[in-house]
């Protein structure tokens, strides 16, 4: 869980936090197991009123940059606290890859 817990570290840092969950999903691939190599990072923050999906993306993956380089996939969920209450308070189901289970 290190990559997870770094995860965790930078985010908590750099954002004031209304939720964060983070998810290792890399069970969910055809991967060995213990792996840490997918993940769903779903964050909501008001730091990303007025800025697009992009922008929002680009403020996480310059974040995360040391980290990017082990990971082979990262979902991302961003929203304000107003677009995440319209959502009831869920980010998407991550669908299952083929060879996971």
């Amino acid at each position: 869980m290190i990559i997870q817990e770094q995860i965790l570290q930078s985010v908590t840092e750099a954002f004031t936090i209304d939720y964060l969950d983070v998810k290792n999903e890399s069970y969910m691939h055809n991967v060995p197991e213990g792996s840490e190599s997918h993940f769903k990072l779903t964050l909501v923050s008001d730091d990303f009123s007025g800025r697009r999906l992009v922008q929002r993306h680009q403020m996480i993956y310059k974040l995360l940059a040391t980290q990017m380089g082990l990971i082979h996939a990262l979902a991302l969920h961003l929203y304000t606290k107003d677009e995440w209450q319209s959502r009831q308070s869920s980010a998407p189901l991550s669908p299952k890859c083929h060879g996971g289970e």
